[in-house]
């Protein structure tokens, strides 16, 4: 069996599994970008941790990745080329700016790609929806995330994503606080990391 990692690097703040996975760049912004998915191996943990990889398919994933190295490669690349599009129509349908179209191509042709690995499964009288082959293709991991970004854009709740109001992040995340008036993805973290910028700032010009 592989071992856990002690402390994760990755923080579900979003709200939302799309967002989440959009959120794997610390301090985005700035010149000091900090990559999570820095090898595949962050990428197969990032999606155990997300839920949306079960124990045997990460187990099974992982083992592939050291035996195909090429091929893991290319799978990290194409996460993050996903992870960026989603970063970038999100942030533009925040910002109100034009929805770049290679990006949202890109959204799709993963959304167009993920249903072919669904099907519907009954359990009594209840049916749900299923993921096959999780533990076969080492870009499975996107399928969901990339669904999820579908189904958001989509959705109602578009209008509650924001972008963290801290100059040094960019996080997304779904506003669901009762005045729609939520400013920072996390207030322990950049919201009150703000408001020291800002009292140091006003302490100098008095």
């Amino acid at each position: 069996m592989l071992k856990s990692t002690p402390k994760s690097r990755f923080e579900f703040t979003g709200g939302h599994l799309a967002l989440d996975f959009a959120n794997t760049v610390n301090s985005r912004p700035t010149d000091h970008a900090e990559e999570l998915l820095a090898d595949y191996a962050s990428l197969a943990s990032w999606g155990r941790e997300a839920g949306v990889l079960p124990p045997y398919a990460y187990e099974k994933l992982y083992v592939q990745a050291m035996q195909t190295p090429a091929r893991a490669a290319q799978a990290l690349q194409e996460a993050i080329k996903l992870r960026d599009a989603i970063f970038t129509v999100f942030s533009a349908a925040v910002e109100h700016h034009a929805m770049p179209s290679n990006a949202l191509a890109l959204i799709n042709f993963y959304v167009q790609d993920s249903a072919g690995h669904r099907r519907i499964t009954q359990t009594g009288r209840k049916f749900e929806w299923e993921w096959q082959h999780l533990d076969a293709y080492l870009t499975a991991m996107l399928w969901p995330v990339a669904r999820a970004a579908g189904d958001l854009l989509v959705s109602k709740q578009l209008d509650q994503v924001r972008l963290c109001a801290s100059e040094t992040c960019d996080w997304l995340f779904l506003d669901t606080s009762r005045n729609r008036m939520r400013r920072w993805c996390e207030m322990k973290t950049c919201g009150n990391r703000d408001k020291a910028r800002r009292h140091y700032e006003r302490s100098k010009s008095e």
